[in-house]
């Protein structure tokens, strides 16, 4: 297997992983980037966010991980907040999301980096004992928040 960063030509193959992610995710009305948001968002001239294939060895994409920094007040330091991890269906159990997770892992110690972060569904117990099996800590003490649509817009403009 090998493990790449997209190419500018490969964002309908990012925006296919995605519509697949949310499938598998049963939220699939949810994944709305057109190709354009794709493109400016991951291949501008400074990127704020980054996308690794991982391939087999014919050289078929089996799964992607996007990711961008994230910073730790405690640590001082960058981190990389993984927010998507995706292995295609008949890839799975063949050691793609660990290799993608030790690649990232990797990449968090040559930079200094002190935290390799993501978020995990509460159903997907096979995720979460894949990831409990090389370390991963449930952060149970800490709730998710979100502010979006109509709320974002009126947070927005309040005084």
């Amino acid at each position: 297997m090998k493990i790449r960063s997209a190419t500018p030509e490969e964002a309908p193959l990012i925006a296919e992983l995605i519509l697949e992610l949310a499938l598998f995710e049963k939220a699939p009305e949810s994944a709305q980037a057109s190709l354009a948001d794709i493109s400016e968002a991951f291949f501008c001239d400074h990127p704020a966010v980054f996308c690794n294939f991982i391939e087999d060895e014919a050289g078929l994409v089996q799964g992607f991980a996007i990711w961008f920094l994230n910073y730790s007040t405690w640590t001082g330091t960058h981190g990389i907040y993984l927010e998507d991890l995706f292995i295609r269906a008949q890839a799975r159990g063949k050691g793609y999301g660990k290799a993608m997770l030790r690649h990232l892992a990797a990449l968090c110690v040559e930079r200094g980096y002190h935290r390799l972060q993501w978020w995990v569904l509460d159903w997907n117990t096979n995720a979460i004992e894949f990831y409990q099996g090389f370390g991963a800590q449930l952060m149970d003490e800490w709730t998710t928040m979100r502010v979006e649509g109509v709320a974002l817009t009126r947070l927005s403009v309040e005084r």
